[in-house]
């Protein structure tokens, strides 16, 4: 007699930008039931401590590319594949959004390749989280039109009229993974002639109990020296939105100097 094994599923999910309460409900569902679990680097550790099965398979598929930690997508596609195809129900956690600057084209099309069953479920973005944990609202009446999401991940692809674009526009600019190029970006604007009333915020770790914000005007960082890159997620935000941090940010930030993603590690049962 053939025996037939049925499919799992794969849920690919946004877990938030660290502070574990941003979860949405149904992601949450899916971490309570999950057989496995694939977690990337920025997911609260809390999350998986408090709310998984403990009898679930938690697997670490980190990246930090500024210090050499990286899992091959790949890798993290074929495990995807492999459980699912073991009839497990597979959830990959991804911190923020799990379609925005996530990798998620290429495990969608894992998936689809092998006809797993599977789900998106959206997540509260690193630019959200930020913009809420430093009052600095990404879309005001009189600030700013629009906003932008944007990274620096290959600054030899940017043309000068990309940088005048960015210069002068009265969109919010969010850079992703771009606090190693922080030098380079002021530099561009500065050259571009942009708005000596925009401001600039460096937010790190956002939303988590280390969350460090420093806020310049562009006039300031004629003269200041810009803070060195330390922490991953560092997000900047560029525009006139900027200067309302100080008026109604409301988060009580504390003076560390630790990275609450790293001192969790230890929660994790495999490593790739």
């Amino acid at each position: 007699m053939i025996q037939i094994h049925k499919k799992g599923k794969v849920i690919l999910a946004g877990a938030g930008p660290g502070d574990p309460d941003l979860i949405s409900l149904k992601a949450l569902k899916y971490l309570q039931t999950a057989d496995v679990v694939l977690t990337d680097r920025l997911v609260s550790p809390e999350l998986i401590e408090e709310y998984a099965r403990k009898d679930a398979e938690i697997i670490y598929v980190g990246k930090q590319c500024s210090k050499g930690i990286w899992t091959p997508q790949q890798d993290i596609n074929e495990l995807i594949v492999e459980f699912a195809l073991q009839g497990k129900l597979v959830l990959r956690l991804k911190g923020g959004d799990a379609s925005l600057f996530s990798n998620v084209l290429d495990e969608l099309e894992a998936v689809k390749k092998h006809k797993i069953a599977y789900e998106i479920i959206p997540g509260i973005s690193a630019a959200f989280g930020a913009a809420a944990y430093t009052g600095i609202p990404l879309t005001a009446r009189g600030f700013s039109r629009g906003v932008r999401f944007l990274t620096l991940y290959d600054l030899d692809t940017i043309k000068e009229n990309q940088w005048q674009d960015w210069a002068t526009t009265e969109d919010t600019l969010v850079f992703y993974m771009s606090g190693q190029r922080l030098d380079v970006l002021t530099q561009q604007l500065l050259n571009q002639n942009i708005s000596l009333e925009k401001g600039l915020a460096v937010v790190q770790q956002a939303t988590t109990p280390n969350q460090k914000t420093q806020v310049f005007s562009f006039e300031d960082i004629q003269t200041k020296a810009l803070p060195e890159f330390e922490y991953v997620p560092t997000l900047l935000i560029i525009g006139k939105v900027v200067n309302l941090h100080h008026q109604f940010s409301w988060f009580t930030e504390k003076n560390t100097t630790e990275s609450y993603f790293d001192n969790h590690k230890n929660i994790f049962q495999n490593a790739i």
